[in-house]
């Protein structure tokens, strides 16, 4: 894998958990969209951290380890994406729906990479 590839998508995690962030910014205060706020701003932004921690991995056994919590991680943003509530608000959804894509085409390029080098 080269150099640009593993930049483009250390952006595209770093983009996808700044997103993630300004979503929840915007989004109703009840209890449930604090706690889960919470935890997909945490999960996103482990997406993108251990992709960089697997770039800086010493063996290929800690590669495939990281790549695996970063397939993970994509999920679970997904989830909590699922359980936020937008209360209608139709701008909001859009962007839920395009964060919702984006964790699972992140899912979907951490699963081609394991596939490749396992």
């Amino acid at each position: 894998m080269g150099n640009l590839k593993q930049y483009d998508l250390e952006d595209r995690t770093l983009e996808f958990a700044r997103r993630v962030r300004a979503l929840v910014k915007k989004l109703p205060r009840t209890i449930g969209n604090i706690e889960d706020g919470k935890q997909v701003v945490r999960s996103s932004g482990s997406v993108g951290a251990n992709y960089i921690e697997a770039n800086e991995s010493l063996s290929k056994k800690d590669f495939v380890m990281r790549i695996k919590i970063c397939r993970k991680e994509a999920k679970e943003s997904r989830y909590w994406l699922r359980l936020i509530d937008i209360s209608g608000n139709g701008e909001y959804e859009e962007e839920r729906k395009a964060l919702i894509q984006e964790a699972t085409e992140l899912m979907n390029i951490f699963g081609s990479i394991l596939r490749k080098s396992e």
